[in-house]
Parts: C-alpha cells; structure tokens; sequence
C-alpha cells in the first residue's frame, strides 16, 4: 500500500497547503488528483490557485474538460482513474484503501478547528490503517509542521 499522509490544518489555509504539497509533487514529475466533495468547493479552489500570483502558479484544470488527461493537477469529485501518482483529499472526500496502492502518495487534509471534520479524519485514519496503509500524522505546531504518528 502506499502512504497516506494526514494534515491537521491549524494555521495554513487549505489553499497555502494545497499549493505547497502540489508543487511539490509536479517538482517530482507527479500528476495530482484534488478530490473534493462539492463542486462549488472546488471551483472556489479552483479560483484561489489562480489568484496565487504569476510566481507560485500551479498548472489546474476542474474535471469534465476535454483535456482532463493532460492537467499536471485535476481537481474532481471522483477519482480520476488516469494513472495520477498522487492524490489529494480535501473537505472528507472519501479514499478507499485499495486506492492507497495506486499512488506513490495520498494526502488527506483537513480543518483542526472543526470537530466534524477532525472525527471524520480519524475515520479515515482507523479504515485505512486497520486495511494496511501506512499512514503518517503532521500537525501544526510553532508555526512547522512536526510528525505526530506513524502507523
């Protein structure tokens, strides 16, 4: 299985996360899967990356264009199912285990200010851990982000 890496957002926006992790991804030659719920959730990312400014723009598209296969990041609400060797959970989309060995990295990212999203992360932490995966918790701590567990 590949390793899912679980981000507790206390002082980053979602969007200064996604940028960094996804640029860090495409540095490695990776195309990215953003999955989301919503698709207004996603168009309001899909914003935010553009207005980022010309220096840390990240090459995006939504989902459902003709070139979907082409875009270094593609932000859907399903899996894309083109070979993407990461991907990238925001807002509790769902990650099935078997989805873990399909990328060389899966990260989940969410909201520790909001209890709902914290209790579905650890959901998530307990089914993909409990089918093999091997995942990593990083929290914000002093302005860094410090490992806190390993499964």
């Amino acid at each position: 299985m590949g390793q899912v890496n679980f981000y507790h957002l206390t002082r980053s926006s979602l969007e200064e996360v996604v940028m960094n992790l996804s640029s860090r991804a495409l540095e490695q030659g990776w195309k990215v899967e953003l999955r989301g719920n919503s698709p207004d959730r996603l168009d309001w990312l899909d914003q935010k990356l553009w207005l980022m400014g010309d220096e840390s723009f990240l090459p995006h598209g939504l989902a459902g264009g003709p070139h979907d296969a082409l875009q270094p990041i593609l932000l859907s609400t399903r899996p894309a199912g083109d070979g993407r060797q990461a991907m990238m959970a925001v807002d509790g989309a769902e990650v099935a285990a078997e989805e873990t060995d399909a990328h060389e990295r899966v990260w989940i990212l969410f909201d520790g200010n909001d209890p709902g999203a914290v209790n579905h992360a650890r959901g998530q932490w307990k089914a993909l851990t409990g089918a093999g995966a091997k995942a990593i918790y990083w929290s914000e701590e002093g302005g860094r982000w410090e490992k806190k567990a390993e499964s």
